[in-house]
């Protein structure tokens, strides 16, 4: 059985990721050098976390404006968990708070660039958020389009679906912001 078969070069190849030490060494394979190369440089988080907050600034900034209310209004009163924000309060200043919880998750994700505690906390704020808007997907009628008697997402059910991907992205985040937290808190000791 391989080192790899077996998991333990697998778990040799995330301690040398983690560790910050280069494991691209004696690699042939173009694939895996790829892989490598990706995981080393940590793509997938910059690309997650500033594309995350981008959205995030970017959708909330719609959410407070009189038209980006109206647009959310019909998710929002069909919500069980967001209904009463907009009975409490009206769309406009509904609309207000949601974009304005977006931005705080957004301005959490990039303070955690320089203090991984704030992307921390930012992920959770987006794990709630999400959370409460992939249930929409159940909640909100006509998301489905029936084809030949089988329903398919239409453009607002697969508009709704990438929450679900979100919910999954903040959890990926609050583990990486978690990981540089510690490596931070090591070098403080």
């Amino acid at each position: 059985m391989s080192a790899v078969s077996s998991g333990k070069g697998i778990a040799a190849a995330e301690a040398a990721t983690a560790s910050g030490t280069a494991f691209s060494g004696g690699i042939t394979n173009p694939l895996t050098k790829a892989a490598v190369w990706i995981s080393e440089r940590n793509v997938g988080f910059v690309v997650t976390s500033i594309g995350m907050a981008f959205m995030l600034l970017w959708a909330g900034a719609f959410k407070m404006t009189a038209t980006g209310a109206e647009v959310i209004a019909p998710l929002v009163t069909h919500s069980p968990l967001m209904s009463w924000l907009f009975k409490a309060f009206g769309p406009e200043v509904g609309g207000a708070i949601i974009g304005s919880t977006e931005w705080t998750a957004a301005l959490l994700y990039l303070a955690g660039y320089r203090w991984p505690k704030a992307g921390i906390v930012g992920g959770i704020i987006t794990v709630g958020m999400f959370f409460t808007t992939s249930t929409m997907l159940i909640t909100t009628p006509g998301t489905t389009i029936v084809v030949h008697g089988i329903d398919y997402m239409n453009t607002l059910g697969l508009f709704l679906y990438k929450d679900v991907i979100a919910f999954g992205a903040s959890f990926y985040l609050i583990g990486s912001y978690g990981k540089r937290a510690m490596a931070a808190e090591r070098r403080s000791v």
